[in-house]
């Protein structure tokens, strides 16, 4: 089900913010890290790419357990010289607390400043704006998830594809779906993907593919191919892609950004799925994983918009399944890691308390935890979303300043501390961080 408020963006008025929330968070960055205006990139961590051994990630031939988040608005918030302090601020914030991973968009199809402007046409303003980010991460360790094009409509997506195919006149079909199978718009896509992968960073110096703060590519935010439930329209171009793709770029990971539906042939469709309708999105969780240009699986959850009739205590005994059938997935059948990319509870929740997203989030990392502590397939999890101070008409009904409720951001870094504690940890526990662990684990 698409999240109606999920992702909200700027429109003409993007420039204009509340005097109080944007000196709200020029104070919050100066206390908590110092002049963040300036950028300085002499102390930069040496990063390793992350690879894959069978189910598991890893780094330096250490395993590598995912602590991370969504920061989606990283490159848009990056374009404005008002704005940008924020990433620096949300990158420092984030590795205070021991994450190590933020899944971002690399997209910006035809909107509000967009990075793609038109098929093949970009913005250098906002190219450099993605240079910073990447900048930025690799200043404080972090390493980014980029996603390279949206299933809904946000950021333009899909249908902005679309659209510019049959505004000029080639395109077969009005569709969005046809951005799957419309040969000029696989054209579209494959010339804005190279010029991704080949991009060199206006600040490091080097082409997006040869950069170690890249964790990996996603090919599209929550694919869905709806008009062909079989699921054969889906999985070719996912097959195309994925190939194109590695053959330009062999260094990085590579998932497809599913939610994790199992398919009309599937036999958890009837067990595992949400409900009846997930098993006509045009998916299939094991099929479109399994392609060996595919590294790693990724999933979502989302039970408060998944189900209608559930209590909560039915929606979160469904995460655990949920969560356990990928998995599971992941050792037996893909011998893949499986992440789970995007886990979020709404606010708007009848009789919502912030207690049961503290709920939410500890039954995520349990399980995480429980896997690492074997070595299994569940590679991470990524809240969905985290913003700072400031960014109130950004947010949506499930983002979170994470330290600004003490017991979320408590079990934020507990989650932290119990993975970097097992298998010897690529997250070093050093600093602020060995203060925050001392008697966690």
């Amino acid at each position: 089900m698409v999240k109606s408020s999920k992702y909200k963006m700027a429109g003409g008025n993007g420039l204009f913010f509340p005097i109080l929330g944007f000196a709200s968070i020029v104070a919050f960055m100066y206390l908590s890290f110092g002049d963040l205006f300036s950028v300085n990139y002499k102390n930069e961590i040496s990063l390793s790419f992350v690879g894959r051994n069978g189910s598991n990630f890893v780094v330096d031939d250490k395993l590598f357990y995912i602590n991370g988040w969504n920061s989606y608005w990283f490159m848009d918030h990056a374009v404005h010289d008002h704005t940008r302090p924020r990433i620096r601020a949300m990158l420092q914030a984030a590795a205070k607390m021991g994450l190590t991973v933020c899944r971002t968009w690399a997209f910006n199809d035809g909107d509000y400043n967009a990075l793609q402007i038109s098929p093949g046409q970009f913005d250098e303003r906002v190219f450099k704006a993605l240079d910073f980010v990447i900048a930025e991460a690799r200043e404080v360790g972090i390493r980014l998830l980029l996603s390279l094009v949206n299933n809904l409509d946000a950021y333009g997506g899909k249908t902005r594809y679309v659209k510019w195919a049959w505004s000029e006149g080639v395109g077969l079909s009005s569709s969005n779906d046809s951005f799957f199978y419309d040969p000029s718009i696989r054209i579209y896509f494959k010339n804005y993907v190279k010029t991704i992968l080949t991009r060199k960073n206006t600040i490091t110096g080097l082409q997006y593919r040869d950069d170690p703060t890249i964790f990996g590519w996603e090919l599209i935010n929550e694919p869905r191919c709806i008009t062909d439930p079989s699921g054969d329209t889906l999985q070719d171009w996912i097959e195309e892609m994925s190939t194109f793709i590695k053959k330009i770029d062999n260094k990085h990971l590579l998932t497809v950004g599913l939610e994790g539906f199992y398919g009309p042939k599937s036999p958890k469709r009837k067990t595992v799925n949400p409900e009846f309708w997930a098993a006509d999105m045009g998916v299939d969780f094991i099929r479109n994983s399994a392609h060996s240009a595919i590294d790693f699986a990724s999933v979502h959850i989302y039970p408060d918009q998944w189900f209608k009739n559930k209590s909560l205590d039915g929606k979160l005994k469904f995460v655990a399944d949920w969560m356990h059938s990928h998995i599971e997935d992941g050792e037996r059948e893909l011998k893949k890691p499986v992440m789970f990319t995007e886990f979020g509870l709404s606010d708007l929740n009848k009789g919502f308390d912030p207690a049961q997203r503290d709920e939410f989030y500890k039954i995520v990392f349990d399980v995480i935890y429980e896997s690492a502590k074997k070595k299994g397939a569940g590679g991470g999890s990524f809240a969905w979303q985290f913003l700072v101070e400031g960014m109130e008409e950004f947010n949506d009904d499930f983002g979170i300043v994470p330290w600004k409720r003490a017991s979320t951001y408590s079990i934020i870094t507990r989650h932290t501390c119990r993975l970097a504690k097992i298998h010897g940890g690529v997250t070093p526990i050093t600093g602020n961080l060995k203060n925050i662990c001392n008697g966690r684990w």
